[in-house]
């Protein structure tokens, strides 16, 4: 697995289990929510310093970002979005 790989796996492992929206996860650390999404995606290529950023806001060490998961361990889910469910349409006299 490759370091920006790593990086997308961890960021969203530890965020899921701690229960932080992605979005929250965006704003605590100061950058765009599209950006974090595109972190965990493996679309973008973050510096260092946002990693640093990254890891102080979830309380950890920047280490922690670059782990190799277990062997068969199975990608971290997303969370789920919080939307309420579709109300249904109620006939109109």
């Amino acid at each position: 697995m490759n370091a920006r790989a790593l990086v997308a796996w961890n960021v969203r492992r530890i965020r899921v289990e701690r229960g932080i929206p992605q979005e929250q996860l965006a704003y605590d650390a100061g950058i765009d929510r599209s950006h974090m999404g595109r972190i965990e995606r493996k679309k973008e290529n973050p510096t260092i310093d946002l990693l640093d950023r990254i890891a102080a806001t979830l309380g950890i060490h920047l280490s922690e970002l670059f782990a190799e998961p277990a062997k068969g361990a199975m990608p971290p889910k997303p969370m789920s979005t919080g939307r309420k469910p579709a109300r249904q349409c109620r006939d109109r006299k």
